[in-house]
C-alpha cells in the first residue's frame, strides 16, 4: 500500500490547483469536530462501523470526467484505516443502479489510511457524471475507526449496511444517520469552466428548515441554476458556525483556508455569517458570552474579505435576516432572540449594505423580511422556526443571486 505521506501529496497538489484548473469541486462538507455527550445535540455518528459499510449519498452540484472522491480526518488523533471505497449512480434510499459500481482505488491500492488531521484523494474514476445527479459513496471498514470528524447536519439520509456490501445495489439496511462521516468532497474534471463559488455560512446555509434527502437548501438551489454556466457552488455551511468564535465548528477565519481557499478554481466566497455571533450568547449554547459590539463584527468581516482578496477571490456579502420570535418551543427560545440583539443585526446589515468592504451584496434581510413585520421572516419564506427558511426561502434566496454578479467580470 502506498504511504500516507503520498497520498498526502497528492491531495495537496490537487487542492492547490491554480484558479483556471479544470478540476473543480462538485460536491463539499466542511469538517467540524465531534461534540461531548453533554452538548444539546447528539453527534448522530453510528454507534459501530467495524464490519460494516457506510454508503452515503450526494448530488452533483457539476458534472464532468475523472471522478475523485475526498477523505477526511481532520480533527481525528488517530489513522483511520478504510478497507475499501466504491462509487456508484443513486437509485434511491440506499440502492444504487445496477451495472454503476466502481471500485475506487487510493496511490493504486484499495485500502487507504487516513493519518491524523489529513485529507487524501482517490485516483481518478474515468468515468463522466452529470450535474444535479445523486451518486453513492460506500467505505467499508474491517477495524474499528475512530471518528474524531464529521459534518453534523449533512440533509441527505447515510445508510450504514452489515457486512462488506461495497457492491450490492438493493443492500439491507442496518441503521441510518444524517450526519456525514470521513466523506468530504467530490472533484471532478469539468468540461467548461468558469470557477468554483463557495457559500460560507452557519445553518441557514447548512440548511437547517430544508426538506431531508431533497436537496433544497438554497445553495443547492443556486448551484443547478450556475452549472449551465460552468459554475461550481459548493455549500461550506456549518449549523451552529460564527464569524468570531468557535462553535459547532471553528470560526470563519480559522476555516478559510480550508474550506474556501483550498477548494480547486476558487473564484468567489458568498458570505451570510454572524447571526449566531449575535444570538448565542446568554443561550444555553454559550450562558456566560457577553453579545460582541459592532465594532468586532466589522472587523471580522474586513479579515475575511481581506483575507480572500489577497489571493484574487471576489467577496459577496450577504445581509443577515430577521430572527424575531425565533425557535419557539425550545430551550433557546427565551434568550436567542431580543431587541438589542436585533439592533446589532440591524446596525451590522445596514454596515454590509454601504461599507464597500465586498465586491458585491446580496440584501437577504430586506428579500426575506415580512413587509408588515420586517423583523419576522415573511411566513411563506419560513419554516417555521422562525429562524431558517423553508424550501420556497432557500430558493428565493438562490434565485435573487445574479450568475453575473456571482463571478464577476
Amino acid at each position: 500500500m502506498k504511504t500516507a505521506t503520498l497520498i498526502a501529496s497528492v491531495a495537496s497538489a490537487l487542492l492547490c490547483q491554480p484558479a483556471q484548473a479544470r478540476v473543480v469541486p462538485a460536491w463539499t462538507a466542511s469538517q467540524q469536530s465531534i461534540w461531548g455527550r453533554e452538548f444539546l445535540f447528539p453527534t448522530n455518528i453510528p454507534a459501530s462501523l467495524v464490519g460494516r459499510t457506510l454508503r452515503q449519498v450526494v448530488r452533483l452540484a457539476i458534472g464532468g470526467r475523472d471522478v475523485r472522491i475526498v477523505l477526511a480526518n481532520t480533527y481525528g488523533a488517530k489513522p483511520i484505516i478504510i478497507a475499501g471505497t466504491h462509487f456508484a449512480s443513486s437509485a434511491g434510499e440506499s440502492r444504487s443502479a445496477p451495472g454503476s459500481d466502481r471500485a475506487v482505488t487510493f496511490g493504486g491500492e484499495a485500502v487507504v489510511t487516513i493519518a491524523p488531521g489529513a485529507t487524501v484523494v482517490s485516483d481518478p474514476l474515468p468515468l463522466a457524471v452529470e450535474s444535479g445527479k445523486d451518486v453513492a459513496i460506500s467505505l467499508y471498514f474491517t477495524q474499528a475507526p475512530a471518528i474524531e470528524s464529521f459534518h453534523w447536519d449533512g440533509k441527505r439520509t447515510g445508510y450504514v449496511l452489515d457486512g462488506d456490501a461495497l457492491s450490492t445495489s438493493a443492500p439491507k439496511v442496518a441503521e441510518t444517520t444524517t450526519a456525514r462521516v470521513l466523506l468530504a468532497g467530490v472533484l471532478v474534471d469539468a468540461p467548461v469552466v468558469n470557477g468554483t463559488v463557495v457559500v460560507m455560512g452557519d445553518s441557514i446555509t447548512d440548511g437547517a428548515g430544508a426538506t431531508l434527502d431533497a436537496e433544497a437548501r438554497w445553495p443547492d438551489y443556486l448551484a443547478a441554476r450556475a452549472a449551465p454556466r460552468g459554475i461550481a457552488v459548493v455549500n461550506a455551511g456549518i449549523s451552529g458556525a460564527r464569524l468570531l468564535s468557535d462553535g459547532m465548528g471553528r470560526n470563519a477565519l480559522a476555516r478559510l483556508d480550508s474550506d474556501v481557499m483550498a477548494q480547486p478554481g476558487i473564484r468567489t466566497l458568498v458570505l451570510m455569517l454572524g447571526i449566531n455571533d449575535i444570538a448565542w450568547p446568554g443561550t444555553p449554547f454559550d450562558p456566560h458570552a457577553p453579545m460582541p459590539t459592532f465594532q468586532a463584527l466589522v472587523a471580522g468581516y474586513r479579515a475575511v474579505a481581506a483575507r480572500a482578496h489577497a489571493s484574487g477571490v471576489r467577496v459577496i456579502g450577504g445581509t443577515l435576516t430577521p430572527f424575531a420570535d425565533a425557535l419557539p418551543g425550545t430551550p433557546l427560545a427565551p434568550t436567542y432572540y431580543s431587541p438589542a440583539k436585533d439592533a446589532l443585526r440591524i446596525r451590522v446589515n445596514d454596515w454590509i449594505r454601504k461599507s464597500g468592504t465586498f465586491d458585491a451584496v446580496v440584501d437577504y434581510d430586506s428579500i426575506m423580511a415580512d413587509p408588515r413585520a420586517p423583523r419576522h421572516l415573511a411566513p411563506a419564506f419560513d419554516s417555521g422556526d422562525h429562524l431558517h427558511p423553508g424550501d420556497v426561502g432557500n430558493k428565493t434566496m438562490a434565485d435573487s443571486i445574479d450568475l453575473d454578479t456571482l463571478i464577476g467580470d
